[in-house]
């Protein structure tokens, strides 16, 4: 029956017998899956994919078993996939990168960069993890094992971003316990934290703001929550908030209990945290829409500076945004995806999923900028004048600046920090199930049945990691690791990712691997896109960040040239696995340099062994 199964040569007659077989469930869904993924793999060296050159019966590949966990509904994994691509990224860095490059302009290069970048990739993550149902560190013996320094390299990005990422989630959750308050704390000046230099504009007359001004929301935000000036900097970053750190231990208390049981409690978790925000943005919207001022935000946001597009930094900007906010090279969508059916329509998720993400960065922008234009309507200045922030700033200073003025201020601010908290766990969900489903699938026999304590040591390690954030000068911190940590690496990662799928796996081979679940072959455009446009769109963007020499500053601390040389080797920290497993491999393998070199990148192929009761595997070298 297997034999008859695998000799089908009809896409859509074997795929629902194939979907047929898996609804009953039990080792015929295995057996199933495993026929599915046969019709694109070769014995070594046959010039027919899927097919051997003696017509014999083809090769398959066992990648799941029953005891895998499996989204109990679809819209589960798409709120997952989408909690984890829609973040605060989408909040606070387009609407800055849209206007600094040209307002309504700068969304050709964006769309540009989203279709021929960003969206193949991001499909290209989907289809591999939906094909090969591994983790980013045991998909890569399917691909092309010598590159396996990858999944490791993923796993050590994924931990720096935990080690900051959070602890702007904890900065959150500060506000959102400080905001139930009548009067909201940042609304005025005579608290014991502010300065001769708070100025309170709102509700004055004759109040002349100048270089030296500081509005009571930049001072809560600095001298409260930071408390960043008892440090001078990075040499002196001062003790631990306590304040902080609790804040931070409720939120991983909330990420444990969320990824302990897997996909089957995080996958309940995101029906709130990835659609509440979207509640709290319509909101915001129309609140901000109300507003006086706000057409004059509207209309700075949006204003094409046609000239901007000659500019190479326009492009180099739309093509970083648009890698960061989908997130392809994290193998977050490697982890997501391999919980699917095997012939679930991964195109269509992608598609679907890479919209949602863009178009909520597009109406994003117009949340913000209608409050700016609100702000400089009431500063009586340039809107240009009020937006000079950016990043997290943008967030726990101008937003809240202007909420704190607007009637319902309280009732704003929760919801804003609320909207806050959830953007940032979903993507904290994504990262970490990252980690936890590479380790648990590279080493089955440690883990594999400890999954609640793996989780807890990482949860643990990722607390004790984020310590230095928590100190008075942590604000320092969090930007060297965002700018190092994750920046420049995470983007040859996924350039080294494309490379190795595309080149050496071969695009006739995953092209196969695509119709094999979806029952037809992905087009000429995707092809084009997976061989040459996505890796250069890649490379460009990997070049452009070389020439240019990053220079840091934060408020008014400009970080010394050590502090540069030290985010060199944190970010190289994670690079260096690569070469050193290809090494290792290299070294380590039987045989001549050639044969070496051959079984370094073949991929591994298993065949079943059916037996009455049970499928036992044999490796094929």
């Amino acid at each position: 029956w297997v034999h008859r199964l695998l000799g089908m040569e009809s896409s859509n007659s074997w795929r629902k017998t194939v979907e047929k077989c898996q609804q009953n469930g039990g080792r015929h869904s295995s057996i199933a899956d495993s026929a599915v993924m046969a019709g694109s793999l070769t014995h070594h060296g046959s010039p027919n994919p899927g097919y051997s050159s003696n017509n014999a019966v083809p090769v398959p590949v066992i990648t799941q078993t029953d005891s895998r966990d499996k989204w109990s509904k679809k819209m589960d994994f798409l709120l997952s996939v989408i909690g984890f691509a829609v973040d605060l990224g989408n909040v606070w860095r387009f609407p800055y990168i849209c206007y600094q490059n040209g307002g309504g302009a700068f969304l050709i290069p964006y769309i540009l960069m989203a279709i021929f970048g960003g969206v193949p990739l991001f499909y290209m993550e989907l289809a591999l993890g939906q094909f090969h149902r591994t983790g980013a560190i045991s998909i890569w013996k399917h691909i092309c094992p010598i590159f396996k320094g990858i999944g490791y390299a993923i796993c050590i990005i994924a931990l720096y971003v935990s080690f900051y990422y959070n602890t702007i989630i904890a900065w959150a959750l500060f506000y959102f316990y400080s905001s139930f308050s009548s009067i909201l704390p940042w609304t005025n000046c005579d608290n014991v934290w502010n300065t001769p230099n708070c100025t309170n504009y709102f509700g004055m007359d004759n109040v002349t703001w100048t270089n030296s001004s500081r509005s009571p929301a930049e001072e809560f935000y600095t001298r409260n929550v930071l408390e960043i000036h008892k440090s001078s900097g990075l040499r002196d970053v001062g003790g631990v908030r306590w304040q902080l750190m609790l804040c931070l231990f409720l939120i991983f208390t909330i990420v444990y209990f969320s990824l302990w049981k897997g996909v089957k409690t995080s996958g309940k978790v995101v029906w709130v945290t990835a659609t509440l925000p979207y509640i709290v943005l319509f909101i915001l919207l129309i609140r901000g829409a109300t507003l006086p001022g706000a057409w004059r935000g509207v209309v700075f946001y949006l204003k094409p500076q046609w000239d901007k597009l000659l500019e190479t930094s326009v492009w180099v900007d739309a093509a970083a945004q648009i890698f960061f906010s989908l997130g392809p090279g994290f193998g977050v969508l490697l982890a997501l995806s391999s919980y699917n059916p095997f012939t679930n329509n991964c195109y269509r998720d992608a598609i679907v999923t890479s919209l949602v993400n863009c178009l909520t960065s597009f109406v994003s922008g117009f949340v913000i900028f209608t409050v700016l234009g609100y702000m400089a309507e009431m500063r009586k200045v340039e809107v240009e004048d009020v937006a000079r922030d950016k990043g997290p700033s943008l967030l726990f200073i101008t937003y809240p600046e202007a909420i704190a003025n607007m009637m319902g201020s309280t009732f704003f601010a929760i919801i804003f920090f609320v909207m806050m908290i959830t953007l940032g766990l979903d993507s904290t969900f994504g990262g970490l199930e990252a980690i936890i489903t590479a380790v648990l699938d590279e080493y089955p026999d440690h883990f594999s049945h400890r999954r609640e304590l793996f989780v807890l040591g990482l949860v643990v390690v990722c607390f004790l990691g984020s310590l230095s954030t928590l100190t008075n000068g942590g604000a320092y911190v969090v930007k060297l690791l965002e700018e190092f940590g994750v920046g420049s690496s995470i983007i040859a990662v996924g350039f080294l990712e494309a490379i190795a799928v595309s080149w050496f796996y071969g695009i006739k081979r995953f092209s196969s691997d695509v119709q094999a679940m979806l029952g037809t072959a992905p087009g000429l455009f995707w092809k084009v896109c997976w061989v040459a446009i996505s890796p250069a769109f890649l490379a460009y963007i990997i070049v452009s960040s070389m020439l240019k020499a990053p220079s840091l500053t934060l408020f008014d601390y400009k970080y010394p040239d050590w502090s540069i040389t030290v985010g060199y080797i944190i970010g190289f920290s994670s690079f260096m696995w690569i070469p050193i497993y290809m090494v290792y491999k290299l070294v380590w393998t039987p045989g001549s340099l050639k044969q070496r070199l051959a079984v370094c990148v073949r991929p591994e192929r298993t065949i079943p062994d059916i037996h009455a009761d049970n499928l036992n595997m044999a490796t094929v070298p």
